[in-house]
């Protein structure tokens, strides 16, 4: 579609429910995963906090395989995740298990994101200033809107920023003030990437040309007062 010219939003994938003896009902899959020794904690720890049920663990000369049985809700967006955490030398298979009792509420995302709260386009001066709050995912010279998401914040909230901030002029010159600003590049997100990253309450939009992030509703008061 996007080859035809087509623009969409796509929001979070979904898992469908099912109430089996009047009891809500989810699907459930057994992950099989083979990691170096030195990672396999970390593995452990990241399932278990997505309700991962821990069936088998085996220790080999220098590998360790585990098999869990987690939500199918609690990994979308892990696989991202899992490469970054065995640094690419894990090895996970998943395959649909049976539908088990609603595990309750689960945080696949532990951090927030920075929100554009200006409409046009990004400039060099503030996004420096910004790269303290977080990490950046748009570079400057870039086309924003109210309620796009230009970084991911260090927090565990949502924050408000500005990019479209410009350096306020003077007839004063200072040797600090006129370094050249140095930016660190911007994360970049494939299709697949951004789908595992946005949270329930944000969309991805694709376009033939680029895939935006953005907030599901974009005025920043109207998000308050959903979210109250």
């Amino acid at each position: 579609m996007r080859r035809e010219g087509y623009e969409l939003c796509v929001s979070k994938p979904e898992v469908l429910f099912k109430e089996i003896d009047g009891q809500k009902c989810e699907p459930y899959e057994l992950v099989i995963v083979n990691t170096p020794n030195d990672y396999s904690s970390t593995i452990i720890n990241s399932l278990q906090e997505r309700k991962g049920l821990l069936q088998k663990l085996e220790q080999e000369e220098n590998y360790t395989h585990l098999e869990f049985e987690v939500p199918t809700r609690g990994l979308i967006g892990y696989r991202s995740n899992f490469i970054t955490e065995t640094k690419g030398e894990g090895i996970m298979v998943r395959s649909f298990s049976s539908y088990k009792p609603y595990a309750g509420n689960i945080q696949n995302r532990k951090n927030g994101v920075l929100v554009s709260m200006e409409t046009g386009k990004s400039l060099g001066y503030s996004l420096f200033n910004l790269q303290d709050r977080g990490q950046l995912i748009i570079g400057p010279a870039t086309d924003v809107y109210i309620g796009m998401i230009v970084g991911i914040n260090n927090r565990d909230n949502d924050l408000n920023v500005n990019p479209c901030k410009n350096k306020e002029m003077s007839n004063t010159r200072s040797k600090s003030s006129d370094e050249a600003i140095a930016l660190v590049p911007p994360k970049t997100f494939s299709l697949e990437e951004a789908l595992e990253f946005i949270n329930d309450d944000e969309y991805v939009e694709i376009t033939p040309a680029v895939i935006r992030l953005r907030k599901k509703i974009l005025d920043p008061k109207d998000r308050f007062r959903t979210n109250r």
